[in-house]
C-alpha cells in the first residue's frame, strides 16, 4: 500500500540523514470572516435538545496559503478576492516563498537546501508546478493521496488555528490579516517544532495500523 511504503521510506531516510529541519511545509486553509462558537447542549429526557446553527456556507471567506518549518512562520498571504489557486498562481507564491527563505533562512539556502512538503492538490503537482520546484532546487518529499494526517499543517497547525478562530469575526481581510499576524507571533519555537517533529512517530503509527488513517 502506497502509504506505508511512503511512510517507511520517510522514516528511513530521516534516520539515515534527519533532514526535519530543512523541512518546509505547506497548504492552504478558508478562513471564515463569522466563526461560529458551537457549543453542546445537554438537554433532560423528553425535552428537546437546543439547536446550534451552523456555518453559512456561502459566507464570507478568504484563503489563507501558509508554509512554516519548525523555527516557524516563513511566508503566508491571503489570496485576494475573485482568485483561485491554479498553476499560475501557485508558481508566483513558490516565488515570493523562495524569496523569504533566502531573508529569513539563508542557512538553508546555503547548505544542503530546502526539503519542501506539499500535499496532492492539483496546482501542486502540475507539470509547471514540478518544473519551478527542479528550478528552485528543492528537495520534494512524496505525499500519499489524501493523507491529511501526515501533513503537519493539517494535523497541527491549522487545528490550532481553528481552535483560536472559534466565536471570532471580522470584517474584512484585513482585520483577518491582523489576527494571523498576533496569532502565529504568538506560538514560540517549540510549538511549531512539535508540530515537525511529531512526523516519525505518525509515519511510524501508519505502518503499524497497516496503513489505517490516523484517527484522533
Amino acid at each position: 500500500m502506497q502509504r506505508i511504503s511512503s511512510c517507511d521510506l520517510l522514516k528511513k531516510r530521516n534516520e539515515n540523514d534527519p533532514f526535519l529541519k530543512r523541512l518546509i511545509t505547506g497548504d492552504e486553509k478558508w478562513v471564515v470572516y463569522n466563526n461560529i462558537k458551537r457549543k453542546r447542549s445537554w438537554s433532560r429526557p423528553g425535552e428537546p435538545t437546543q439547536a446550534t446553527s451552523k456555518a453559512d456556507i456561502h459566507q464570507k471567506k478568504v484563503l489563507l496559503s501558509v508554509w512554516w518549518d519548525y523555527k516557524g512562520i516563513v511566508y503566508f498571504e491571503l489570496l485576494p478576492p475573485n482568485r483561485t489557486i491554479n498553476s499560475d498562481v501557485y508558481i508566483e507564491q513558490l516565488t515570493k516563498l523562495n524569496n523569504a527563505v533566502e531573508e529569513k533562512r539563508p542557512e538553508l539556502t546555503n547548505r544542503k537546501g530546502v526539503v519542501f512538503h506539499h500535499d496532492n492538490a492539483r496546482p501542486h503537482t502540475s507539470l509547471v508546478t514540478r518544473q519551478k520546484l527542479m528550478e528552485l532546487g528543492w528537495d520534494v518529499l512524496p505525499h500519499p493521496p489524501y493523507s491529511p494526517d501526515l501533513a503537519p499543517s493539517d494535523y497541527f497547525l491549522f487545528r490550532s488555528l481553528q481552535n483560536s478562530l472559534n466565536g471570532k469575526n471580522f470584517n474584512n481581510d484585513d482585520d483577518v490579516k491582523s489576527y494571523l499576524i498576533q496569532f502565529f507571533a504568538n506560538k514560540n519555537q517549540k510549538f511549531f517544532e512539535r508540530g515537525i517533529m511529531m512526523l516519525p512517530e505518525r509515519w511510524q503509527k501508519v505502518i503499524d495500523q497497516n496503513g489505517q488513517y490516523i484517527t484522533e
